[in-house]
């Protein structure tokens, strides 16, 4: 069971290795616009949303990874002094019965809007914006995808550690 922990976690580690580099080409875009703007007078709709969509890209595609190092918002009032063993009960009900289902509902919800935006190929949000609208709504799947990937990985790494005791 830990190939399989080892597997999923390696999906989101790669993943967040390709889209980490999106943090830097979006400040440098970023940069360029507001240089365009206020020293040349160009102005582009469409590099302005491509910010908007590396930031979702980088945001959505990177969760399962920061599920996997700890590092997401996390409300330990009461977690920080308690046991280990207490610690991964709490963990094993939020993943099995707030994670998961959580990640569930906003896959099931979002489906149709994701299936009919690529049925038309959605275009621009704003006029003389990036036409792929229907690539950014397929972040939310995916998202969602990758987050209950890494919880499965979290599940196993719980319930193996529950076994050794």
């Amino acid at each position: 069971m830990r190939r399989v922990a080892d597997a999923l976690d390696g999906i989101n580690r790669r993943l967040a290795h390709v889209v980490r580099w999106l943090a830097l080409i979006m400040v440098l875009t970023q940069f360029a616009i507001v240089v365009g703007r206020y020293v040349f007078g160009v102005n582009s709709i469409a590099a302005q949303e491509s910010v908007l969509y590396m930031h979702a890209t980088l945001f959505m595609l990177a969760a399962g990874y920061t599920l996997l190092v700890d590092k997401h918002v996390r409300v330990d009032v009461f977690y920080a002094g308690l046991s280990p063993r207490s610690q991964r009960h709490i963990d094993i009900f939020g993943h099995l019965f707030l994670l998961l289902p959580s990640m569930a509902a906003l896959l099931y919800w979002s489906w149709p809007s994701v299936r009919n935006s690529w049925a038309i190929f959605e275009g621009p949000i704003a006029v003389g914006g990036i036409e792929a609208v229907f690539l950014l709504k397929s972040l939310i799947p995916a998202f969602c995808v990758l987050v209950m990937l890494q919880s499965a990985a979290l599940l196993i790494r719980l319930f193996s550690e529950s076994d050794a005791r």
